[in-house]
């Protein structure tokens, strides 16, 4: 058995206490043998998993602590955080996409992204034939 350093041992401590969980490992009882009509068993062990209340998880962010002593953040109603927040779900059109759209039709965002992943591509090509020569 590998040791581990006191510092993982502390971190792993703080993460159980914060989710609330105890982790044990135990040994399976059948001495070594398989249990017929299955595969892997993963059936038997997906219920002994531990869980997390639906209260604690609508409540605060499991896990969002950074802080040695601190405790999870909790979750504010949509009109607490900022407007452009909600700007960073939005998915984006691929480089693929943006070329086969007019240009001068696209808005100043796309236009810059455009020219960043432009450059981006041609700069990986001119690198793949330099590496070749």
């Amino acid at each position: 058995m590998s040791m581990l350093s006191p510092r993982l041992l502390r971190q792993m401590s703080t993460r159980k206490e914060a989710a609330g969980t105890l982790w044990v490992r135990g040994f399976s009882a059948g001495g070594g043998k398989a249990k017929k009509g299955g595969k892997g068993g993963a059936g038997a062990d997906a219920s002994k998993t531990p869980t997390l209340t639906k209260e604690i998880k609508s409540t605060s962010v499991v896990g969002a602590n950074i802080l040695k002593e601190g405790s999870d953040p909790k979750v504010l109603p949509d009109a607490e955080y900022p407007d452009w927040l909600w700007g960073l779900i939005d998915k984006r059109l691929p480089l693929s996409e943006l070329r086969r759209k007019d240009v001068e039709t696209l808005p100043y965002e796309d236009l810059k992204r455009f020219v960043k992943l432009d450059n981006r591509s041609r700069i990986k090509e001119n690198n793949t034939l330099k590496a070749k020569k």
